[in-house]
């Protein structure tokens, strides 16, 4: 008697936290050095490409939508092996500049104007 593997379920999938689970989860293959450095930037934008999803197929099945999650895990995972999560800027302290910041540049342009 064969085994089949058991489809995952939205139901599963909303029991998962950490990187490492989701990562599982859809079967796909990773670094665990590269996720422990950088599995906030990866689940804050898999968070965001998960809304994307669900705004532009609200009405899809569910293997279809756990697809898409899937694909859009992998584009989260990779968005990070070809840029920094300080090129993304997804979390607003990447956003905005401290008003209490003086750049080297600033303060070069001061020194040639006395």
């Amino acid at each position: 008697m064969a085994m089949t593997a058991t489809p995952n379920t939205l139901a599963q999938f909303k029991t998962l936290t950490d990187a490492e689970d989701y990562l599982q989860f859809f079967g796909i293959e990773y670094d665990r050095d590269f996720v422990n450095i950088n599995r906030l930037h990866i689940l804050k934008q898999f968070s965001l490409l998960i809304s994307e999803v669900d705004q532009a197929f609200p009405d899809v099945n569910e293997t279809e939508k756990l697809e898409k999650y899937q694909l859009a895990l992998e584009e989260a995972y990779q968005v990070f092996k070809t840029s920094s999560p300080l090129e993304t800027k997804l979390f607003k302290v990447f956003q905005t500049k401290p008003k209490n910041f003086v750049s080297l540049d600033d303060l070069a342009k001061k020194a040639e104007g006395k």
